[in-house]
């Protein structure tokens, strides 16, 4: 049982991996299963390249980050389970949380944060009653969303970066992912609203 999956391995749910990966040393969170389901093969970032974004070289590309991404979490927080080469196929509600089905294994969590791309591709059984047109993205591309409030789809189900209802650009997923696990850890610290800083 994990406290939280992230389902996705792109901007939004890599940021919200380690910004929920550096509260390990918070009472709250210490004692928290978290894990990551990355599938990347399809994520807008590996054909990405960077020149408008702060803090990155300019000539940085997206399949750069997919890879360094998950090195910087496997590095700095080894207890956020990284879950590689399966694709979620159902995402269920159970009586304790969710019950998550990929091509290979069940999971289950109490929370889930749902961090792919927001293509009208998007097949995983259990959410359909929660897609709509995106509201931020042209018509003639299709794009939807996973109707949410502030990212809260539903009681324990959260969702990050474009198929929350962002725009496609890299700051702005990255935020949203960091916006959840914001909301995650105010969650698991009782609703007294948190953030984690490191501090030289």
């Amino acid at each position: 049982m994990f406290d939280v999956l992230i389902i996705g391995g792109g901007a939004s749910g890599m940021s919200c991996a380690l910004v929920l990966g550096s509260a390990k040393l918070k009472p709250y969170a210490e004692n928290k299963r978290i894990g990551i389901i990355i599938h990347q093969r399809v994520s807008h970032l590996q054909n990405a390249l960077f020149n408008n974004v702060l803090g990155l070289s300019p000539g940085t590309t997206g399949a750069s980050i997919l890879e360094s991404g998950k090195n910087q979490l496997s590095d700095l927080y080894p207890h956020v389970e990284q879950i590689d080469k399966e694709k979620v196929q159902s995402v269920i509600k159970s009586p304790n949380g969710y019950k998550v089905t990929t091509n290979k294994n069940e999971y289950t969590s109490l929370v889930i944060v749902i961090a792919v791309g927001y293509t009208n591709l998007f097949n995983i059984k259990g959410l359909e009653s929660y897609v709509e047109t995106h509201p931020r993205a042209v018509t003639e591309k299709e794009r939807i969303w996973l109707k949410n409030t502030d990212h809260l789809v539903a009681d324990g189900l959260y969702v990050a970066g474009t198929l929350a209802g962002w725009r496609s650009q890299f700051a702005i997923a990255s935020g949203s992912g960091a916006q959840v696990a914001t909301d995650i850890l105010t969650l698991w610290n009782g609703g007294k609203h948190t953030k984690i800083h490191d501090k030289i």
